[in-house]
């Protein structure tokens, strides 16, 4: 049986029975650490632009007082107003605690109303006040202005084919939730 190599992680590599390794057997001529090295390189690029992004967008909406939070907070209240708030906390992938806080300072600047729900009392849900609907159209030039800046340099097709890609690593990390498809060490 042929030897397992190790990676630069201490890992080891997968070998076939001709000693090959699985990413030299799935991608003939790919160097397997090579390969490794760069797709850390490409998490640590795709880390850096969400919080650069994030930081970035948070200074353009500071002038207004609002936060990316809130923002998204109100952009997805302009297309789902009237939302049960356990189910916006579902919808938004936030925890009931932290949605909780974030919709006292939304309450607290006017821009939502909590509402008891006709049916059940227990459950309170989220409305878009006057100064959020007041708001939105403003901030959604900003975000527009925004996008087209720090897009500038990618072309439709370019766009298209990264929204394509950031995708398909969305739904496989959508996938490694279940405990199953974590790799065993």
């Amino acid at each position: 049986m042929a030897s397992m190599r190790k990676l630069e992680t201490g890992k080891d590599a997968v070998t076939t029975e001709e000693g090959t390794s699985s990413a030299q057997a799935i991608m003939p001529g790919v160097d397997p650490i090579a390969s490794h090295r760069r797709d850390i390189k490409l998490g640590y690029l795709l880390h850096d632009v969400s919080r650069m992004r994030r930081t970035a967008f948070d200074q353009l909406m500071k002038p207004l007082g609002i936060t990316r939070a809130q923002w998204w907070v109100i952009a997805y209240l302009s297309r789902h107003d009237g939302m049960a708030q356990t189910e916006l906390a579902d919808k938004l992938d936030v925890g009931k605690a932290s949605l909780g806080s974030l919709l006292d300072r939304l309450e607290a600047t006017a821009f939502i109303e909590r509402r008891p729900d006709p049916s059940d009392r227990r459950v309170k849900r989220i409305f878009l006040a006057p100064p959020a609907l007041q708001v939105l159209e403003q901030l959604a030039e900003m975000e527009a202005t925004f996008n087209r800046e720090i897009l500038k340099e990618l072309s439709e097709d370019d766009r298209r084919e990264l929204i394509r890609m950031l995708s398909s690593i969305k739904s496989s990390l959508t996938h490694l939730d279940a405990p199953s498809a974590l790799p065993s060490s």
